[in-house]
């Protein structure tokens, strides 16, 4: 859980199910997710990608500390989560970055979920084999 300490920016990202809560205090650039590594939380290169792209971007990978409680939905969307939290948390933390990371999509939250199942189909859409005769 998250200690009791001074955090520079504390946000919240969202993605289809997913939440994530972010902390974010000056450091080194460790990154901990529900209080593992997150390159052990998200083992797929992809995910390890995207919770890191706005530090990239921004060019501040070892400055700060950043803590995330993730719940909900799976990995792909928990990763989402915690890339809009740590986007949200670096444009509190200075106001001049919201430019490029609005530019870059990073402050946009991703609004598609998963479509419910209609009845009378096998899925959302996908319907069942039209027999004429």
């Amino acid at each position: 859980m998250v200690k009791n300490k001074s955090y520079l920016a504390t946000t919240l990202g969202k993605r289809k199910s997913s939440i994530a809560r972010v902390y974010v205090s000056q450091g080194e650039g460790k990154i901990v997710v529900n209080g593992r590594d997150f390159r052990e939380y998200f083992p797929r290169g992809v995910h390890q990608y995207v919770v890191t792209q706005p530090l990239e971007l921004l060019k501040v990978q070892g400055e700060y500390d950043i803590q995330v409680n993730a719940t909900g939905g799976g990995h792909t969307g928990q990763a989402g989560a915690v890339r809009l939290g740590v986007a949200r948390a670096l444009q509190e933390i200075d106001e001049a970055r919201r430019a490029e990371l609005k530019k870059a999509g990073f402050l946009t939250r991703d609004s598609r979920k998963v479509e419910r199942k209609k009845y009378g189909l096998s899925g959302a859409r996908k319907s069942y084999q039209f027999s004429k005769r």
